[in-house]
């Protein structure tokens, strides 16, 4: 057992008075265009996300979920990210870019490139994954392709299960121009009065309830699916009787969905998340996504209506919102999936022999825990281990932090149970989780009824930190049990996103929570941790320090590498460190899976720098720092990206992993996620991002996540066998 008391970190301790001590650089020697435009960086993820799509060595269902997860990608990007920059340029509030061009430029950048991105993921869907669906059995018909007795059991459907929740809407002096929801199917429709010869417009809204795509009878065992709004569209006829229908084409818009609240000056911040809840339904219009052969005449009436410009039109050569594939992803056809992978227990918390349970306590005690997310199962470590804390009567107190979770989670349940078995049980609600405000609002409710003391955390702040800390009495004296994560305390995630979590119970670990919940309960945080790097105040300083310490490390002849993996490097600080480390000659490696504003080929400052990335069945999201400390290795996990909102607006947390078993996993994983043989892309020093998926010899080269699965369940059965 490591004695955390006299463990070196570092980083110095609450009483080390140069911690704080600023170093100055002088960049003169840096590059003044040496990062790339963040907004184009993610543009650029995304894009790979679509290249998955249009892999065809990929399942074919596992392709369409792709496609679909570009498209929610890319409305939240819209929602949000250009929305902000939007909105900061019409009310004049400085708008930050690292890459020295005006707002105006960045965002015609961006029009331009996700206008070639839309079209491209629509002639994915329409020229290879709907052409290679349907040659695996499924189609998606048109309303062309259909017989006549399918459009008799079509329209019996329609006049049973559609036509009664459609509401059309006119548009006439008595009926101004509708409100149009944010990011809602709708129907453009213009028709011509038979009596007076009067055009009039109208529009419909696809019922979002209601299945995206409609089954069909199988024909020749063929399963088959017709879009809902060709369904609705080719029965107008019965909404408008009388009435000549002229035009008819599919339109969807995005809204401004970027949430700005003035936390200082309200005196209530559930209310005021509520108020700006209801005001982001009615944002402005951001972008208007249209079909290719909407005529011109209901296109302008559109923009009129919306106050949208030019630019702000996408036309598309296929049917909108892609995301609706996400059902069609869903199929029972195992064969065209991902083989099925299921979790294993960790090998520390395999149940007793006796009562085929695991005691956490006692395997917590024997050392700290590592585990895997979703190789290892999320629900036999974390939920297991919450749970046996809720019902022991020797535990006396559960803190967490819950940033995102789902309401039927039985994360919330155990706290629920917890205190009501009389445990102090104290729950800290990130109620601003963008997308989650109102599903954290309820619950957060619901945990206060129940007698769990909620806190929202800090004025200002976002607590993004992954945090559970148990407090057992144990022999009379109080022992902590500790968990930090890298990932969210959510179930149903944990299934698709990779996470490592760190379970101790380590004294030290204990004490840093302590005073960090005490903190995060009462007011700013402004201590120091021993073993933890806590953001606002000490995560960026305790980073650089490390950073430096490579680089001086280099200079003087001792070996020296900097490994990071993030999910967006952005942090202009940061990335100035690894590009002076670099200039050492310091190693250095980024495994980013987003957005990389980190440049290559900046002659005698990147030329140590290498940048990959890597997507796949598992969404990359777990985050890693290690420093090799000059035979000291110095490894952190956390929550923390490198980007100003987690370092300067955040509370985040990283712990350092001091087993050294634990630091060569993190430290094995990562060199094979670097390494040449290993299928990942590459970032270039044009910008652009290369997929290196087959060897020179024409073989694909190796799968980092089913490398990842079998090397688990290898080590698991291993230490079985002992």
């Amino acid at each position: 057992m490591i004695d955390t008391d006299v463990l070196d970190t570092g980083l110095g301790d609450a009483d080390d008075d140069d911690f704080d001590e600023t170093v100055e650089y002088d960049d003169s020697q840096l590059p003044d265009h040496r990062y790339m435009d963040r907004e184009l960086s993610w543009l650029a993820f995304n894009q790979r996300v679509l290249e998955l799509a249009e892999d065809p060595t990929l399942p074919v269902l596992e392709r369409a979920n792709f496609l679909a997860i570009f498209a929610s990608n890319l409305d939240e990007f819209f929602m949000v990210r250009v929305a902000g920059l939007k909105r900061r340029i019409v009310t004049g509030l400085a708008v930050p870019t690292n890459v020295g061009r005006a707002p105006q430029d960045v965002l015609s950048d961006i029009s331009e490139s996700a206008h070639a991105l839309q079209v491209r993921h629509t002639r994915a869907w329409l020229d290879l994954v709907k052409p290679a669906l349907a040659d695996a059995g499924i189609e998606v018909v048109s309303w062309e392709d259909l017989s006549a007795d399918d459009r008799d059991d079509l329209y019996d459907y329609f006049q049973s299960q559609v036509f009664p929740v459609l509401m059309p809407l006119a548009v006439d002096p008595a009926h101004p121009f509708p409100y149009i929801s944010g990011l809602s199917l709708n129907l453009a429709i213009r028709i011509r009065n038979a009596k007076t010869g009067r055009q009039e417009f109208a529009r419909l809204k696809v019922p979002p309830m209601l299945p995206r795509f409609v089954q069909l009878p199988p024909s020749g065992g063929r399963a088959r699916y017709l879009p809902l709004e060709q369904l609705i569209a080719h029965h107008l006829s019965d909404l408008f009787p009388g009435m000549e229908i002229l035009e008819h084409h599919a339109f969807r818009l995005t809204r401004n969905e970027d949430m700005v609240i003035e936390e200082d000056e309200t005196e209530n911040l559930i209310q005021a998340l509520e108020a700006e809840l209801l005001r982001r339904r009615f944002g402005p219009p951001i972008r208007l996504e249209v079909t290719e052969q909407m005529d011109e005449v209901t296109l302008d009436l559109l923009i009129a209506e919306l106050d949208i410009t030019e630019q702000e039109v996408y036309r598309l050569p296929g049917p909108l919102d892609l995301r609706g594939l996400f059902d069609l992803a869903k199929i029972d056809r195992p064969e065209l999936h991902y083989p099925a992978h299921v979790p294993v227990t960790a090998s520390a918390f395999q149940p007793a022999e006796q009562n085929g349970r695991a005691d956490f306590f006692t395997a917590i005690r024997k050392g700290d825990v590592l585990v895997h997310h979703p190789y290892e199962s999320f629900t036999t470590s974390v939920v297991s281990f919450l749970e046996q804390a809720a019902r022991d009567p020797h535990v006396l107190a559960i803190k967490q932090t819950l940033y995102r979770t789902s309401g039927d989670s039985p994360i919330v349940q155990a706290l629920i149970d917890a205190a009501e078995r009389g445990k102090q049980v104290l729950a800290l609600v990130e109620v601003k989780a963008r997308f989650d405000e109102a599903a954290n609002i309820v619950w957060a409710r619901k945990l206060e009824k129940a007698g769990v003391h909620v806190v929202y955390g800090l004025v200002g702040l976002k607590t993004h930190c992954k945090l559970l800390h148990v407090i057992r009495e144990e022999d009379g004296m109080l022992r902590s049990y500790s968990h930090i994560g890298t990932g969210n305390y959510n179930p149903k995630t944990s299934r698709l996103y990779e996470d490592f979590g760190l379970f101790t119970a380590d004294e030290q670990v204990g004490r840093d929570l302590t005073r960090l919940f005490n903190e995060l309960s009462g007011y700013a945080i402004e201590k120091k941790f021993k073993r933890l790097l806590v953001a606002p105040l000490h995560l960026r300083k305790g980073l650089l320090r490390l950073i430096d310490k490579e680089r001086r490390n280099a200079l003087e002849g001792k070996p020296a590498h900097i490994r990071i993996k993030v999910n967006s490097m952005v942090d202009e600080q940061i990335i100035d460190a690894l590009y002076r480390a670099s200039q050492a000659g310091v190693r250095v490696d980024v495994w980013v899976r987003g957005i990389c504003s980190l440049k290559l080929g900046l002659d005698g400052v990147s030329d140590n720098i290498t940048v990959r990335s890597i997507l796949g069945r598992y969404l990359e999201h777990s985050r890693i720092f290690a420093f090799a400390g000059d035979g000291d290795p110095q490894v952190y996990i956390g929550s923390a990206d490198m980007m100003h909102r987690n370092l300067d607006r955040r509370v985040e947390a990283l712990v350092r992993v001091v087993a050294p078993g634990h630091i060569k996993e993190l430290v094995d994983l990562f060199d094979l996620a670097m390494s040449d043989e290993t299928s990942s892309w590459h970032l270039e020093p044009s910008g652009d991002w290369s997929r290196h998926s087959v060897g020179e010899n024409g073989k694909p080269l190796v799968d980092l996540q089913e490398r990842t699965m079998t090397q688990v369940q290898r080590r698991r059965r291993a230490r079985a066998v002992r």
